[in-house]
């Protein structure tokens, strides 16, 4: 069984009015700067991370004990944490200090002001960096779904964007962002790699924002494209779904199943359909690059990982976690409503305070009673693969 991490990033905001605020710096100092939690871009936003994990009841475990860490350190400095993956609220604000951060900040202007974002990065163990190239060009196809699954930011800076996924159109400013070609090789990867740091226009490799890569720092493909979800137990969902893919993707290197050549403008259109309907509308099938319900095409994904899933042990669970999912709907689906109900954005943002360090959508006996009545309405089929 592969280990598995997760970072999430989150947003620090005010308990009362919903702005964010620029205490990342305090907080960390508050906390004692653990290992488990770390400064991002902005001082606005707090990055919790959990150690390598082999289980799904270990990294929600972790998952948790961050959330509650990082709120009791913005407490203790007059804010909370909300898991948003963009701010309801309009408001300026705070770059990180840092020269590298500086040197972006002052190349990339209008793209770096407004980029207050929250995503979720989920590392998977890999034994070699070719082993992570044969990852990448496998998985690819099947990414967009993940920003569906995780849709959470339709509002951006005091504006409904008509978007379940805002975040994603806001990260994609930058140059390097969102999928790529097939590799082939590690030597590729490594080309590309110099030829980008070689144009001038981005700072190192550290700025390859691509929608996965290979981490620099760990021996691990990172995967990049999902917002930070509102539910604790989404996280380890996708979590558990991403290392399921990482595993299907060896084997089918293994067994010489060649990877899906589907253009790099497709997947960006994939990406954006994802974006703007998350689970409400269609989305585009990874196989068959038609638009299909977005339960046919979330069941697609669980078909082509289940064999894997099975092996684990983790079948049952995540089935049951996809279908509570779509029923329920998405961080995006509980932001609206929260602003819905009489609260405007200043109200969504106190939601989400509160489903942040909440233990709901977690596996129980009583929540298996809703998987036959989910399996009805959306069932889940075969994925099928193209040619």
């Amino acid at each position: 069984m592969r280990t598995f991490g997760v970072e999430e990033e989150l947003l620090i905001v005010d308990p009362t009015t919903g702005e964010p605020l620029a205490l990342a710096g305090r907080m960390l100092a508050v906390a004692g700067r653990p290992a488990d939690m770390g400064h991002e871009f902005k001082l606005e936003q707090i990055e919790v991370q959990t150690a390598p994990c082999r289980t799904h009841d270990d990294l929600l475990a972790q998952l948790y004990a961050g959330r509650r860490l990082a709120d009791r350190a913005a407490k203790a400095c007059g804010g909370r944490v909300a898991a948003l993956a963009t701010s309801p609220l309009g408001s300026a604000t705070t770059l990180t200090p840092d020269d590298r951060f500086a040197r972006m900040d002052d190349e990339f202007r209008i793209i770096s002001y407004e980029q207050l974002t929250c995503g979720l990065h989920v590392h998977v163990a890999i034994e070699s960096k070719e082993e992570g190239i044969a990852v990448l060009d496998r998985i690819r196809d099947w990414l967009p779904i993940f920003i569906a699954l995780t849709a959470n930011s339709p509002f951006w800076f005091g504006s409904t964007t008509g978007y379940a996924s805002f975040r994603t159109q806001a990260w994609n400013r930058w140059p390097t962002s969102g999928p790529q070609n097939l590799y082939g090789s590690a030597h590729t990867y490594d080309e590309l790699m110099a030829s980008m740091v070689g144009t001038g226009a981005i700072l190192d490799e550290g700025m390859a924002y691509f929608d996965a890569r290979l981490s620099r720092h760990h021996p691990t493909v990172e995967i990049r494209i999902a917002d930070v979800p509102l539910i604790t137990s989404d996280s380890a969902l996708v979590a558990v779904l991403v290392r399921a893919l990482v595993e299907t993707a060896l084997r089918e290197a293994a067994d010489g199943v060649a990877p899906l050549a589907t253009p790099v403008g497709i997947l960006r259109l994939a990406a954006w359909r994802a974006s703007r309907s998350g689970l409400n509308g269609q989305l585009v099938h990874p196989a068959k690059l038609e638009p299909v319900s977005a339960g046919d095409a979330v069941a697609a994904l669980l078909a082509h990982v289940a064999p894997a899933l099975r092996e684990t042990g983790e079948f049952a669970r995540t089935e049951l976690a996809i279908a509570q999912l779509l029923e329920r709907g998405t961080g995006e689906l509980a932001q609206r409503e929260a602003a819905a109900d009489g609260g405007g954005l200043a109200g969504a943002v106190r939601a989400a305070v509160k489903h942040t360090v909440s233990r709901e959508g977690g596996w129980d006996d009583g929540a298996r009673a809703t998987l036959s009545f989910v399996r009805r309405r959306w069932p889940l089929t075969r994925g099928q693969r193209r040619g």
